[in-house]
């Protein structure tokens, strides 16, 4: 996934322009970057493992009549790079080809390049070897290939570049005569481009200076690999413990005697149950229908859904667009954790509802090194209550909303959160009470989160690596998640029952959506972090996030107890080539960390 734009003019490209084209597409993603040129005497192609500021800040752009770029973030093909050449063939692509290897088996070409994207080059090949030119290649793209493809194809020696999207993240407009594009709108709108209209489901043609001469300038020493190679090693996996103690547990639910806060009554019924209030009960729908009534636009994109990737904003997405008929942009905020399982079914999404994504991408190499700096912190010290803290840098989602509502001219946003995911247990642990143990009830402001970092200050203090450098993106994520005002701000399992069953039977048969290898539950499967704290609560205390969430299953009598019992006995064992992904990606060593973990002491 990437952000391309482009410029192709009469003329000379305006290297002002370009650079603020380049300055948007960024915010998808920095991880590498490409530029190709067109100039009088060849087409020149830059690709390079770093930034795009930093490759146009190399790049002489004088004479260009033609610029494309693309800034990425890394999915697949960590040993290539955009923009993609095949036999003279040019591809720029934003988007994943989630079906590419039966895409090569059914068109019988040979594959040279590990990326995604050598597929789309591919077909072009075939399909202007049959007609000709270039008309009607987006038709066979769209037939062949699953998944998001917005793309440029340019080819030199017939001097033609067409731009397509399947799901309509291209949009075009012309300035001065000059033709522009890129993935978002905005950009072309503060640019003051004329007749600024999406691209979906259609291509646009636009001729292109004849030259058969292409030159390639690459530099590979400066890539950062992303994505580890996943390899199975046996001696690392058997490190991995699954107890199963005997524990004292609810007679209702199935929390057991090491959740924090917990007491059991005469019965053996816990306190979380005799609290409980029901949370899966919808509203009327006629409320949400009504209440669009003053958003909608006409077929215009009318409402922001931010976008993980993950089973609950799937099926949220799939609610938005069949049954509320509304025409969303979905924002995804990636901040490092994101799998690419989660980019994947992302991909797929989008391109079957054809569906607008906007991605923002964080400093991923920095956002890594964050959480590095405070895991091993943590491994100094392990506190059960510190945990959440490794998580913290996701929490700048809530910021970037607004970022994107500001770009779209769009005010409302439409949720799709699961109302079973309550886990008291990980601040819990810090020592903060479930609300229904509280002595003083405090709203959520800034009394409780001063409450809470008052006692996350008393835990990092044991270990003084946590005053690190991301301190302040800890503080200034959890601000905007806590303190700063929703408004235009709705769930759609509100309005919907939540049900498991139907959701995973609808996503995983409509859209193909992809599960993981390494468990059979379809929750938290494109989050990277999950299996690794995971496993250390199950290893310490017992039980995991699974035990809350079948928990509250059983009390909204969607489950029956046994039911439960048998389900957390999969879903709580060690995820080993999540865990390994996990650890890969900070650079850590994995038998170093796991051995510390194995080695904390246990609640029961």
């Amino acid at each position: 996934m990437c952000g391309i734009f482009g410029i192709s003019s009469l003329t000379k490209v305006d290297a002002k322009d370009l650079k603020f084209l380049a300055e948007h597409a960024r915010q998808r993603g920095r991880d590498s970057s490409g530029l190709m040129l067109a100039k009088h005497s060849e087409y020149q192609i830059y690709r390079a493992g770093s930034d795009i500021k930093d490759l146009l800040q190399k790049v002489k752009l004088k004479g260009a009549r033609v610029a494309l770029g693309h800034s990425r973030l890394i999915t697949n093909g960590l040993g290539d790079n955009q923009p993609v050449i095949r036999n003279g063939i040019c591809v720029i692509h934003n988007g994943i080809v989630v079906n590419d290897e039966a895409v090569w088996d059914e068109i019988g070409a040979t594959r040279h390049q590990e990326i995604d994207t050598e597929v789309i080059a591919a077909i072009a090949e075939l399909h202007i070897a049959k007609t000709g030119s270039l008309i009607g290649v987006s038709e066979k793209v769209f037939a062949l290939c699953k998944g998001v493809i917005s793309a440029a194809i340019v080819v030199p020696k017939l001097g033609k570049m067409v731009v397509f999207s399947n799901n309509g993240s291209l949009y075009i407009g012309y300035k001065n005569s000059d033709f522009y594009f890129s993935s978002e709108e905005y950009p072309l709108s503060v640019l003051e481009c004329e007749k600024v209209k999406k691209v979906i489901n259609d291509e646009v043609h636009v001729d292109i200076p004849i030259n058969e001469k292409i030159e390639l300038k690459e530099n590979k020493d400066d890539r950062v690999n992303l994505i580890p190679k996943f390899s199975q090693i046996d001696s690392e996996q058997a490190l991995l413990l699954y107890p199963k103690p005997e524990l004292k547990r609810c007679s209702k639910c199935i929390l057991p005697e090491t959740m924090p806060y917990i007491t059991f009554d005469q019965e053996g019924v816990c306190n979380y149950c005799n609290n409980y209030q029901l949370r899966n009960v919808p509203k009327p729908k006629k409320e949400i229908f009504d209440l669009l009534k003053q958003y909608r636009r006409d077929g215009a994109p009318d409402c922001i859904v931010p976008f993980s990737g993950g089973r609950d904003s799937c099926y949220g997405l799939h609610l938005i667009v069949k049954e509320l008929g509304m025409t969303p942009i979905t924002y995804t905020y990636d901040w490092g954790m994101v799998t690419d399982l989660g980019r994947r079914n992302i991909s797929r999404m989008c391109a079957e509802l054809g569906v607008e994504n906007i991605i923002i991408a964080d400093d991923i190499i920095k956002k890594r090194e964050n959480i590095k700096r405070n895991l091993k912190a943590w491994l100094k010290a392990p506190h059960l209550g510190m945990i959440s803290i490794l998580t913290a840098g996701d929490k700048h989602f809530f910021r970037h909303v607004e970022s994107v509502k500001k770009q779209t001219g769009i005010d409302l946003n439409l949720w799709g959160v699961n109302p079973l995911e309550v886990t008291h247990f990980k601040a819990g642990f810090l020592g903060v009470p479930p609300d229904f143990e509280e002595e003083r009830v405090y709203s959520h402001g800034w009394q409780k989160q001063l409450e809470y970092q008052k006692l996350r200050f008393k835990a990092m203090i044991k270990s003084p690596g946590y005053f690190n450098s991301s301190l302040w993106d800890t503080l200034s994520g959890e601000y905007h998640r806590s303190f700063t005002e929703k408004k235009d701000y709705y769930h759609i399992f509100d309005y919907w029952r939540w049900d498991e069953e139907l959701i995973d039977r609808t996503l995983i048969d409509e859209y193909d959506w992809e599960i993981a290898v390494d468990t059979n539950t379809t929750w938290r499967i494109g989050d990277g972090t999950a299996a690794f704290y995971n496993y250390i609560y199950y290893l310490v205390a017992g039980f995991t996030e699974h035990d809350t969430f079948r928990s509250n299953q059983i009390r909204e009598g969607q489950i029956t107890r046994d039911r439960a019992i048998e389900l957390v006995a999969d879903e709580n064992q060690p995820r080993y080539e999540n865990i390994r992904w996990y650890l890969d990606v900070l650079d850590l060593n994995f038998t170093d960390v796991i051995k510390i973990v194995n080695s904390i002491p246990r609640l029961y």
